[in-house]
């Protein structure tokens, strides 16, 4: 299992601004899982830890496998423990044609306990099992995308604590908005945007209770453009606090235009090539 550990390098980063974050208690221990098929993987991972830290007391553990396919059952999932230690998982992944139900149910299980989870993107497209093994997890099930382009982003609960701060409406500059057939009794929509063409209203941010575990998820995320957007991280951020049980309110720091210009500066950062994901200074 290849796993890397970028807690040093998040805490350099937000110092170069001089600035710090509340104390707490203590920080939230968060897994990031990625990897797959049809993504910027290697600096997404850059971009999540560097703007989640710079916004709430979270350190990270990045486990990135999989290479570019569909289909790889990675090595994380095949230890029945695999999360451990951690108080949430963020999934940014993309394996839609796994579909071991027992690998897939070492996944869940976990979750359905009461590990809370945060969900990007391609998440929703994994592990399609051909019922809704995982879907249930999701709380929404998507059978597709339709073309690349800019869609807006109403806020259709602005009284929810994740959806505070986030606006009437948000812009993704760069997108591929996921198709939504079904949203499950277990889930509350969030944000919604109209599809190009019909002009359908498709959820793309929401929340789950799945068995004892809290899920908020998002189909934004295609493009680095669009994930370092403030607005964006913010949302992410707050979704995770909210997951992990935090309120938001007390737990969240807004960053400085400074920090969001370096954040930005991370779309398209020279990758070292022989340390896939690794920034070259």
């Amino acid at each position: 299992m290849r796993t890397r550990y970028l807690v040093g390098l998040v805490a350099l980063f937000i110092g170069l601004d001089g600035t710090h974050l509340q104390a707490q208690e203590k920080p939230i221990r968060a897994l990031l899982v990625t990897g797959g098929c049809c993504h910027d993987y290697a600096r997404q991972k850059l971009i999540l830890v560097r703007g989640v830290s710079a916004r709430a007391n979270v350190v990270w553990t990045v486990v990135h496998q999989g290479g570019t396919t569909t289909n790889t059952a990675i090595p994380l999932y095949r230890n029945r423990n695999w999360s451990e230690g951690f108080d949430v998982v963020v999934h940014n992944e993309c394996f839609s044609n796994v579909k071991d139900k027992e690998f897939v149910e070492n996944i869940v299980r976990p979750h359905r306990k009461g590990l809370p989870a945060l969900l990007i993107h391609c998440a929703m497209h994994c592990y399609r099992t051909g019922d809704n093994q995982w879907f249930d997890f999701v709380g929404m099930q998507s059978p597709g995308h339709g073309p690349h382009y800019s869609y807006t982003v109403d806020n259709i609960n602005p009284d929810h604590p994740i959806m505070k701060g986030f606006g009437e409406k948000f812009i993704a500059p760069k997108g591929e908005l996921y198709h939504s057939i079904r949203l499950f009794d277990t889930a509350t929509a969030l944000g919604q945007a109209n599809r190009q063409g019909d002009n359908i209203p498709q959820t793309c941010v929401w929340t789950n209770q799945y068995g004892k575990g809290r899920v908020f998820a998002t189909t934004i995320g295609h493009y680095n453009e669009t994930m370092v957007e403030p607005t964006y991280l913010d949302l992410v951020t707050r979704g995770l606090l909210w997951a992990c049980g935090k309120d938001p309110e007390k737990t969240f720091t807004k960053t400085t235009e400074k920090v969001d210009e370096q954040i930005r500066g991370l779309v398209d950062i020279k990758l070292d090539a022989n340390k896939s994901g690794d920034a070259v200074n």
